[in-house]
């Protein structure tokens, strides 16, 4: 049974990313970086505001539906309508409807998968995923060449609509309860904290990079994360199925090890053939290859910090967690205003691989202070 739901998670992730990745890279080989970094731009502001209104996280509801606790209809009604406000905030500031419905889009689509891989049906969580990045693909196309490049971030909101009736499902399952939240207030807020952080550091650097160094520069910055996110399908297919294991006593320290490993030799494998394949393929982003041959061995300490995520999560100890990852924001933030701003898209570099591994040796030095205790 382990075996099958690894498998599955395994096989719809790597077929999802193939599919999410025909998309993106054949739309960075059609437009201009300066093009590509605007719609990355808002993206990440999408992205950000999801992450304040999103109260019940994926990991918590994960942890909680492993643990036969049933407070995701809750969690998801606070969710949604914090979510609902945030929306009418950004379209007033930033007067781009889009960008507000792919926010919701991105909560929807967070308090779904977290109570599918917390229920381990990996089957239904395969069709959910697969349905929104065959749409990704379509609409992305569609739009594209229909409305240009206003019409993407319209069509990536849209791809999520599958998820919906998942979410509308759990409503009917469970009854909202208020009176579930008080005992477990400390994790729900640590974990927020903790979801909050990462989300910030995944993006606080795009939205400083544009204003400080222009949307050309974002744009091959943009690319160059998204060859680090395919090199990562490893490591995110580990933690989607190892958290709900961890939060229920299963440690699979043998399958955590071999993903370390395979994360060393993608990385090394990518320092080679990026100078190879980037101006072949994509020759307006040659100012990226600098930049994915170095944050490509960011993801060895990624890895790591991933597998301690998932364990000291599992184990309701997210104030680690929460540590760890407010110290990488606050490295990534002076990295990016820093370095970035004197030594251009290498510094930003630097920035991010610095930032991440940071991450990874402040989680090592809690887990022996862990061990000891």
């Amino acid at each position: 049974m382990k075996l099958k739901g690894l498998l599955s998670i395994g096989v719809t992730d790597i077929l999802g990313t193939g599919i999410s990745g025909i998309f993106w890279f054949f739309l960075a080989a059609l437009i201009d970086p300066e093009n590509f970094g605007e719609i990355f731009y808002y993206i990440g502001i999408a992205s950000l505001v999801s992450y304040i209104s999103l109260i019940g996280t994926q990991d918590t509801i994960i942890v909680y539906v492993a643990k036969k606790i049933k407070i995701q209809s809750t969690l998801n009604v606070i969710s949604l309508v914090i979510g609902g406000i945030s929306l009418v905030v950004i379209v007033t500031i930033f007067d781009r409807i889009d960008v507000g419905f792919l926010l919701l889009a991105f909560v929807i689509n967070t308090l779904a998968i977290g109570d599918l891989l917390g229920r381990n049906l990996y089957s239904s969580y395969s069709k959910y995923f697969l349905i929104q990045k065959i749409l990704t693909l379509v609409l992305g196309f569609g739009f594209y060449y229909l409305f240009g490049v206003e019409g993407i971030i319209f069509a990536l909101a849209l791809s999520y609509i599958a998820y919906i009736i998942r979410v509308m499902k759990g409503f009917n399952e469970h009854k909202i309860n208020f009176s579930l939240l008080k005992p477990r207030i400390g994790f729900i807020t640590n974990n927020y904290m903790v979801v909050l952080l990462h989300g910030s550091k995944s993006h606080i650097d795009k939205l400083i990079i544009a204003p400080l160094l222009g949307f050309s520069l974002l744009g091959n910055y943009a690319l160059a994360l998204q060859m680090i996110g395919l090199m990562l399908i490893l490591t995110t297919i580990l933690f989607k199925y190892t958290l709900s294991q961890d939060a229920a006593g299963n440690r699979n320290s043998k399958l955590k090890k071999i993903t370390l490993l395979i994360s060393v030799l993608i990385a090394i494998i990518s320092y080679i053939f990026t100078p190879i394949i980037i101006p072949e393929v994509f020759p307006k982003y040659t100012d990226a290859i600098d930049a994915i041959q170095i944050m490509g061995f960011s993801i060895i300490p990624i890895t790591i910090s991933t597998i301690y995520t998932s364990k000291f999560l599992g184990l309701e100890k997210s104030r680690y967690v929460l540590v760890s990852k407010l110290i990488s924001l606050i490295t990534i933030v002076c990295g990016t205003i820093i370095l970035g701003s004197n030594y251009g898209i290498i510094g930003l570099s630097l920035a991010f691989i610095l930032a991440v591994s940071i991450e990874a040796l402040v989680f090592l030095l809690i887990n022996i202070k862990v061990k000891k205790e």
